[in-house]
């Protein structure tokens, strides 16, 4: 691994420094390309206005139109935390500022992960018509779904297609839904400035732009409208879940979504995810939602069905929410157990595609008969963690009637755009994907079981030809060395308070120290004393058990932990390079 430091641009933290920002922060901000403290406001004032989104207007019109007639909206979600809580947000906004007409006709549907596929299949169109509804609206997909939208068309469904991913390209060229509206700052011709919306953000927005036009209806008037900053804790989580990338309006959404969470104002549902996670909701992080609650809402979809996810986020029932909190515990708990074996079985194969000398190749294919197609996306992700190489893991259908096919879940690194990377393996071996489609770093596709090989031949010369050495090396950017002063427990405190993740990477340390003192914990953790800037502080490295040398180059977390009463500061050790090492 090669680790490096961030640049950090004197001008830009000496003004941040110079406007009150704490000084630690004011150098983390600068090296993120913070340059003036008004970047760091996170009022509602300043997220971009809900106009600015392409058909957002078209799209309220429509929705208050259905209201008003008391009309039958139907959600079509997604069945990943991103999907659920946009369905969530979708559901309560709609309610909620339908009271005031006096309508209350909002139903969803989730797709089966392993009997529908991803996304508004024609099937699917055909169950929301046979259900009563008359308007159909997707989150967090529809965009490549042109049979879907046509058959929801035919059978007389007004469509309104919310979602964030990328269109589908056909001949090079992007390729929409016709005769529906369509709300997505990936979209041509879209002015929005925020790319990065996820699906739940883009649903809150179509709530804002509805509110404005029900409020121009006079339905009611700005003092006396709904507060659809309610909806903030969910749109936080399922942002920061999807791991897109925050930038300055999302940052402002997980932000406003934490501190409403941290007072106390969140949905029964997600309090009692923090509940059954350990989590206390006073010291909420955008960490809780990434690794607590949204693995646990996502391990539904996985295994068993996202209606239970969305039913814990919309109900009102203390009660009924921890019973659904803890079933979706539960069914996490089997995620984690069925996805170590499959990680075990996984790495074991791609061990035996290398002698013992050998670089993985560019791109790792993985299949093996016994994988839960459930599961394949987290295992793709750990492998892609430890190898760093784009990576597929395959497992056979278990859908009726498509028993010969494979589906997979691929993960990327940095550098190599995987669903570009699957549309050349389409045009170069025409008929190998069946179906396809994701993003920069992450993707999915059905393939022939009998083209399995065909596939990674093709993926791994595209890897060829787009992937260089520099690329191919793992890399971590950290933020240099921690000043002594800094080495508190409120320090900590105040960087865990903050928001960081995807495009925002949370603070990483890196210095050289001696190794004091080294122990195993439970087989598979190393407890450190470390001698940092000539004083002893506890660290721990998690998943790490090969003992270190006495004095190393290590890259580190602060880490705020309250052990028996007591707070304590501690490191988190991420990754070390031997001493010395030119940074």
């Amino acid at each position: 691994m090669k680790i490096t430091t961030r640049d950090v641009p004197p001008r830009g933290a000496w003004a941040l420094e110079q406007s009150g920002v704490h000084p630690l922060l004011a150098r983390l901000y600068a090296a993120r390309g913070i340059t003036q403290a008004q970047e760091l406001d996170d009022g509602l004032a300043l997220l971009l206005p809900p106009a600015d989104l392409k058909q957002a207007d078209a799209a309220a019109r429509l929705l208050a139109d259905a209201m008003q007639a008391h009309k039958t909206i139907c959600i079509v979600a997604d069945y990943d935390c991103d999907g659920a809580t946009a369905c969530a947000v979708a559901l309560r906004g709609l309610r909620l500022l339908g009271a005031s007409v006096g309508w209350d006709r909002a139903t969803y549907l989730v797709p089966d992960r392993i009997n529908d596929g991803y996304g508004l299949t024609p099937t699917i169109a055909k169950r929301v018509h046979a259900s009563g509804a008359d308007v159909l609206v997707t989150v967090d997909n529809g965009i490549a779904s042109l049979d879907g939208v046509r058959t929801a068309r035919e059978l007389g469904l007004e469509v309104l297609i919310t979602d964030h991913h990328l269109p589908a390209v056909v001949n090079a060229q992007a390729v929409l839904p016709s005769d529906c509206i369509i709300v997505n700052p990936n979209q041509p011709d879209c002015p929005f400035a925020s790319k990065a919306l996820a699906g739940v953000g883009v649903m809150f927005y179509v709530l804002l732009a509805l509110r404005a036009e029900l409020r121009q209806r006079g339905v009611f008037n700005a003092q006396h409208q709904p507060k659809l900053d309610q909806l903030l804790p969910l749109v936080a989580l399922g942002t920061v879940a999807d791991v897109v990338r925050l930038d300055p309006n999302n940052r402002r959404l997980v932000s406003q979504g934490l501190k409403r969470i941290r007072a106390g104002a969140l949905p029964a549902g997600m309090a009692a995810l923090f509940s059954v996670a350990g989590r206390a909701t006073a010291q909420a992080s955008s960490v809780d939602f990434g690794f607590a609650l949204g693995p646990r809402l996502n391990a539904a979809g996985r295994l068993s069905d996202m209606t239970l996810g969305i039913a814990c986020l919309t109900t009102d029932e203390a009660s009924r929410a921890l019973e659904f909190a803890q079933t979706l515990d539960e069914i996490n708990r089997e995620r984690r157990a069925i996805e170590g074996d499959m990680r075990e079985q996984a790495l074991q194969l791609a061990d035996a595609m290398l002698d013992d000398e050998a670089e993985p190749p560019p791109a790792l294919c993985i299949f093996d008969p016994d994988f839960h197609e459930g599961v394949v996306g987290i295992v793709a992700s750990r492998l892609k963690d430890k190898l760093h190489r784009p990576t597929f893991v395959f497992a056979m259908s278990q859908a009726e009637g498509h028993e010969h096919e494979l589906k997979g879940s691929g993960r990327s690194i940095p550098g190599f755009h995987l669903r570009d990377a699957l549309d050349l393996v389409a045009k170069r071996a025409p008929g190998v994907l069946l179906r396809f489609g994701g993003h920069a770093m992450a993707a999915g596709c059905t393939i022939d079981a009998d083209r399995l090989d065909e596939f990674e031949q093709a993926l791994q010369q595209v890897a060829y030809e787009w992937l260089d050495e520099a690329t191919l090396t793992r890399r971590l950017d950290t933020d240099g060395p921690l000043a002594p002063e800094h080495r508190r427990v409120e320090v900590a405190e105040t960087l865990q308070a903050q928001v960081w993740g995807q495009g925002f990477a949370a603070p990483v340390f890196c210095e050289d120290m001696d190794v004091v003192h080294q122990r195993l914990v439970a087989d598979k953790h190393l407890a450190l004393k470390l001698r940092h800037q000539g004083d002893l502080v506890d660290a721990m490295w998690f998943g790490h058990t090969e003992l270190l040398p006495p004095r190393a180059t290590l890259a580190f977390r602060l880490e705020a932990d309250a052990w028996q009463g007591q707070r304590r500061l501690r490191f988190l050790i991420e990754a070390m390079a031997t001493w010395p090492q030119n940074k």
